[in-house]
């Protein structure tokens, strides 16, 4: 079901790259900490539709306010989700936390869970490279936001911080 949920994204993003290529980018990282942490099954695969739809809500809040800053993201996003995870046949305990963390992803505080948390990470690490931050902003994000391990490896590494 993940690969219909990844290829109706490809749909929903048509003609737009640079969000393809980051969800793709996001999941990529998300599936491999998620895989390191020894998630349950249950909860990588809410971790991986999670982070395929993390940012669902930049069209609808572009389309309505012009503008797709994270809380925006965060407001629009879940109905466009849950209409299609439901449509592609996800179980109603998966849509439900989803949209949660699509709710919440831009959210720093109160994470509830690792799925949440390697959400952020993985969305972190994908951005930090995107908008070209420094090795000093990376490290200031990894002592702040980061919390598993192997999300603080891959960060370092990256980033080359110490």
């Amino acid at each position: 079901m993940l690969n219909s949920l990844f290829m109706e994204m490809i749909r929903y993003y048509h003609g737009d790259a640079a969000h393809i290529q980051h969800f793709v980018k996001v999941h990529a990282f998300a599936k491999l900490i998620g895989e390191r942490e020894h998630l349950d099954e249950n909860e990588q695969e809410i971790l991986e539709a999670a982070a395929y739809v993390h940012d669902i809500g930049i069209k609808p809040a572009l389309s309505k306010y012009g503008s797709c800053g994270g809380k925006l993201q965060e407001q629009e996003g879940p109905p466009v989700a849950k209409e299609m995870l439901e449509r592609l046949g996800f179980e109603a305990a998966l849509v439900e936390r989803v949209c949660y963390l699509v709710a919440h992803h831009h959210t720093y505080t109160g994470i509830d869970g690792m799925d949440y948390q390697i959400l952020v990470e993985a969305d972190f690490l994908v951005n930090l490279y995107e908008e070209g931050k420094s090795e000093k902003t990376a490290a200031e994000v990894l002592k702040k936001i980061f919390r598993t391990d192997s999300g603080k490896q891959i960060c370092r590494e990256m980033f080359l911080v110490k």
